[in-house]
């Protein structure tokens, strides 16, 4: 009954928060906030919702973010996830799309490096690199998703309606959450040459697709935690926070109460 109510009270309110929109913000407010938390951190992991950005800054909201967001910060990083290689069985590092949202599609172009999880990849634009990371397992506790906790990584969420967090995935897995379970799908990776190869991708995976993060509650938590920056930038929300504060205020409670994340 929680699960269900909690799933139904997010979508509610996620669609409240998408029709109220953003009004016109001067760019040198957003600038402000980069070049604050730049200062700090070579490296950033983005979750961007650019129907916001577009309405608060009306230009070309893609080229916009990605041109200040590469001003500020050495490495930028998006999530490039690729579900769907459960049933497709192939995973090409240049031409699968993204399956959320805008930005990481039009990501995938500029993008100078991509991990090879098959499922789960990290597009990369900037110098940073998971070369000695285990890619085949996606959270593994010597892959990808636990380095950025290791490194304490940067997060920003820009124009999305609650806190957004790809780590979640990661957490729930290394927690062994009962709704999660671990899975290994075969199939083929490909490279920019066009050279393919058999893999096998592991992954957790929900149980039912009636799990639905409980994001206001999380944002909640992080913000009595002091972890968490938020910023209203006239309907716009901006939020940051590292993932070494999220796994502090996170992973404790989700040890005490397995289903912490999904129910109100």
């Amino acid at each position: 009954m929680s699960r269900g109510a909690n799933l139904l009270k997010h979508q509610l309110l996620g669609r409240m928060r998408r029709r109220r929109g953003a009004g016109p913000v001067p760019p040198s407010r957003l600038d402000e906030l980069l070049e604050r938390h730049g200062a700090d951190h070579r490296k950033v992991f983005v979750h961007a919702g650019l129907s916001d950005v577009k309405q608060a800054f009306g230009t070309d909201p893609y080229a916009f973010l990605r041109g200040r967001l590469t001003a500020n910060f050495r490495s930028v990083l998006v999530p490039g996830f690729t579900d769907y290689f459960a049933t497709s069985g192939v995973y090409h590092k240049q031409h699968s799309r993204p399956k959320h949202g805008t930005f990481g599609p039009l990501f995938l172009r500029d993008a100078d490096y991509r991990t090879d999880d098959a499922m789960k990849s990290i597009l990369v634009e900037g110098p940073y690199r998971f070369d000695d990371c285990r890619h085949t397992d996606s959270y593994h506790e010597d892959g990808c998703f636990a380095r950025l906790v290791e490194e304490d990584t940067l997060v920003m969420d820009i124009g999305t309606p609650w806190l957004t967090c790809s780590h979640l995935h990661y957490f729930e897995s290394r927690l062994d959450v009962d709704y999660v379970v671990e899975r290994t799908f075969d199939g083929v990776l490909c490279a920019k040459g066009g050279d393919c190869e058999p893999i096998e991708q592991t992954c957790g995976v929900r149980t039912s697709p009636f799990y639905s993060w409980n994001k206001p509650k999380l944002t909640r938590l992080l913000e009595r935690d002091g972890a968490l920056d938020s910023y209203d930038l006239n309907g716009l929300q901006v939020m940051f926070f590292t993932l070494g504060d999220l796994a502090a205020s996170l992973v404790p409670r989700l040890a005490d109460d397995p289903k912490y994340l999904v129910t109100l």
